[in-house]
């Protein structure tokens, strides 16, 4: 067997910024490079990037990086899900802008779906994105064209235009998959005319694939994952019960369930999502995934749109000058709420303020908003699944705050354990790759090499119901705001 150099390269490919950066067999992430790159939003709703700069940064960063290293045993790609790339196979040339996964242009066209063909899409999703860059670039369906979501892309030149692949959980995030997730499905490509030519190739999460011709040493492309399932296998969380969140300008909970996928697309009674959480040797772990939509934006909109506190980083000091929130509640809906409530109408609520109420009172709710929220999309995981998470794992920029982790806990009633590293889509991607490989020998080596930064307990009473009582009226307050954007359904 050919002897291992011990570490894997992972090409990162996040919505503002792409890096490159070694994962060594102890689990420790060295060598980073970053390059920030933002996309353009030329009209309100629409998020686009130029995905031929996207590769040639990426492909740059990895250079970098293997001059840095060395060989590595293999490479790992993790990325922004459900971003849509549409490029001509004869070329290798993006047909025009890629179209980011915030990007809402195509609103309409989810709900036309639903109502003409049954098909439950949102507009975050891939499907009716490559619909209407078909439309606007092959209105006749005649070229040679070809669709990828940010994975796909990377593969294809990193291996020349040779291969033309996704992996299993980029796949099911784009609204196009089979209800079991083995293969594009018939039904949605019909209704949605797109012909199954332009699609790639669906491939394991964890394996070999092909070797990456346009890096020194052609590394062997072994891995891929969106985004969140990376940091969830990033988090050791490999068998059922183990979840993670993410606190970053959202939140996602992702909870891995088993090998028993789901029975029917589209969002669940308790407000969740099935998700593919790996796959390998063409069997898929499924996963449920809870969604906050405004977490650290919270923070953001006190610093950039208030002017309440100077920094994010500031909000711990001035919420831990005061013991509590002197009963204000904030409600974290600036753009709606998610998991369990859909509610697009509801709209950020501050209440309970009086004379006494002080800027660090509402600093503090801001954070305990946002930690109550993510109390929300545990009760709703659990309840979804009927398994109990005994800890929280959490990474993300809000895992780095101490009053709002300790308020986490409080109003989860659970342990926290926060993560090594701030963000671990990279040490993800790089254990699916290394899994391939055999630099790690199976999920159980994985779940043994986690080791959280630091581990924080509940406090105070061990009754929640009050508090949580009072959060559920704020929650009543804030929702359906706006009747007609409360009335979408996706």
């Amino acid at each position: 067997m050919k002897a291992l150099h011990g570490r894997v390269l992972v090409i990162d490919v996040g919505t503002t910024g792409t890096r490159a950066a070694i994962v060594t067999r102890d689990s420790r992430v060295k060598h980073v490079a970053h390059r920030t790159t933002r996309p353009d939003t030329p009209f309100p709703g629409l998020v686009e990037f130029d995905a031929a700069a996207l590769a040639a940064v990426s492909l740059e960063l990895a250079r970098t990086v293997l001059e840095q290293a060395g060989p590595v045993d293999a490479l790992g790609i993790t990325c922004q899900r459900a971003s849509t790339v549409l490029w001509d196979r004869s070329t290798g040339l993006p047909v025009g802008p890629a179209v980011g996964w915030q990007d809402l242009r195509t609103l309409g066209e989810c709900i036309n779906a639903r109502a003409q063909h049954g098909l439950v899409l949102a507009p975050n999703q891939s499907a009716t994105k490559l619909a209407w860059l078909l439309d606007a670039h092959d209105p006749d369906r005649n070229r040679d064209l070809c669709f990828g979501t940010v994975d796909s892309w990377l593969v294809w030149n990193l291996t020349e235009g040779h291969h033309h692949v996704t992996d299993h959980t980029n796949a099911a995030i784009t609204g196009l998959v089979e209800i079991d997730g083995s293969d594009w499905s018939d039904h949605a490509l019909a209704a949605l005319g797109i012909p199954r030519s332009v699609l790639p190739r669906i491939v394991d999460s964890s394996g070999p694939i092909a070797a990456a011709t346009a890096l020194p040493g052609a590394p062997l492309i072994a891995g891929i994952a969106g985004d969140q399932q990376a940091s969830l296998i990033g988090q050791s969380c490999v068998r059922a019960g183990l979840a993670k969140c993410t606190f970053g300008t959202g939140a996602m909970l992702d909870m891995v369930t088993g090998q028993t996928g789901p029975t029917a697309a589209g969002r669940t009674p308790r407000g969740t999502f099935p998700i593919v959480a790996r796959s390998r040797d063409r069997v898929i772990t499924w996963g449920i995934e809870a969604i906050m939509l405004t977490a650290g934006s919270s923070v953001d909109w006190l610093v950039e749109d208030l002017g309440l506190i100077p920094s994010a980083t500031a909000s711990h000091e001035i919420a831990a000058s005061v013991p509590d929130t002197g009963d204000v509640y904030f409600v974290p809906a600036l753009i709606g709420l998610g998991t369990p409530h859909w509610d697009y109408g509801a709209r950020g609520t501050l209440i309970g303020a009086t004379r006494g109420t002080t800027r660090a009172h509402v600093v503090r709710a801001v954070l305990e908003g946002v930690a109550h929220r993510g109390a929300d999309l545990v009760d709703a995981a659990e309840a979804e699944t009927g398994l109990v998470i005994d800890s929280l794992r959490i990474d993300g920029g809000m895992s780095a705050n101490p009053t709002f982790v300790q308020a986490l806990a409080n109003s989860t009633g659970k342990n926290i354990e926060v993560a090594p590293y701030t963000e671990c889509t990279t040490l993800g991607a790089g254990y699916l790759a290394g899994l391939a490989v055999g630099l790690w020998s199976g999920p159980d080596a994985v779940e043994g090499s986690w080791c959280p930064s630091r581990t924080v307990e509940p406090t105070g009473t061990a009754d929640r119901t009050p508090t949580r009582a009072r959060w559920t009226e704020a929650v009543e307050r804030s929702s359906r705001w706006i009747p007609a954007l409360s009335a979408l359904d996706f």
